[in-house]
């Protein structure tokens, strides 16, 4: 990747844990994944990563909300948008994941690449807010991998440490893997790698010695530090996430009134380093989806 590549801007529109106490705009139903879509879209993000939910806002893995959740968001922004399934959680079995990816048939799915201590830490109580092993074994990424190739769906790598992007290495040599890769460098959570700019670099360098081909790389920080690693992605030549998932806040300090708001102040961010954002075009090429195309809803089905 270099800094003349356009910058592929995706947004993690809910993530599964935070809810409205926390931050009004988080969207519940579908019909606000599909308004929350429209303004992503309008503001220059291009792929839009998807946690369910059920219409109260409870975290779900049921087929039915996911594809809800894609028709909504398909129904209001057409091919505008890459769509792309999370199927990270804990205590979820592996073939209820692949289920929901079966039914919804996303360009793009997330997949975690390794397990870890996964926490939250406060200083000022000296404890942690909370504290698990998050679990994923080669055994299941491969079962989640496989799948992912009989459905065309790319696998999105989420390396939340150095040896997660290592990790990536074997499954290359196993033929699983084609390039191009595209992965995601997850920075900030305690566990995984510490949210710095020159960590960033070093797993950036860490992918580009995975294996032949040209991989795509973008940067997902969680909590306010997201601001500062955007701007280095932007400087490294690499691509970002923002979103209500990971962040709520804009780089002035004040909470986010939505997604699309996330979205604006990344395209300013990367304008005002000169580089500018990729189109749905663009980045369906940059993330390697070839001759994919995404899976239509009732209301953009060809006549017959």
């Amino acid at each position: 990747m270099s800094l003349s590549d356009p910058v592929v801007i995706t947004c993690a529109i809910s993530g599964a844990i935070a809810n409205r106490d926390q931050c009004p705009a988080i969207p519940y139903t579908p019909e606000e994944y599909a308004a929350e879509a429209r303004r992503i879209v309008d503001e220059g993000g291009v792929h839009i990563h998807i946690h369910a939910r059920g219409p109260d806002g409870t975290p779900s893995y049921e087929i039915e909300d996911f594809v809800a959740i894609r028709d909504a968001i398909r129904s209001e922004v057409g091919d505008g948008v890459i769509v792309n399934f999370s199927t990270g959680t804990v205590g979820v079995p592996v073939a209820k994941r692949i289920a929901y990816l079966e039914a919804g048939r996303p360009e793009v799915a997330a997949l975690n690449m390794g397990s870890m201590n996964y926490a939250k830490y406060s200083r000022s109580r000296k404890d942690f807010v909370f504290k698990f092993v998050f679990t994923n074994p080669f055994d299941e990424i491969i079962e989640l991998l496989e799948a992912m190739r009989r459905l065309d769906i790319k696998p999105e790598h989420e390396c939340f440490d150095v040896g997660h992007v290592g990790s990536l290495a074997p499954l290359v040599d196993m033929g699983l893997l084609e390039p191009p890769l595209h992965a995601d460098f997850v920075m900030g959570v305690v566990g995984g790698v510490p949210a710095t700019a020159r960590n960033l670099a070093v797993m950036a360098e860490n992918l580009d010695a995975v294996g032949p081909g040209r991989h795509h790389w973008s940067v997902i920080g969680i909590g306010r530090e997201q601001w500062m690693l955007v701007a280095a992605a932007l400087t490294l030549g690499g691509s970002v996430r923002v979103g209500l998932e990971d962040n709520f806040y804009l780089p002035n300090g004040e909470m986010a009134r939505s997604n699309g708001d996330l979205i604006a102040a990344a395209r300013t961010l990367t304008e005002e380093v000169g580089r500018r954002p990729a189109t749905v075009g663009e980045a369906r090429a940059l993330l390697g989806l070839g001759s994919h195309s995404p899976t239509p809803t009732a209301a953009h089905e060809p006549a017959a």
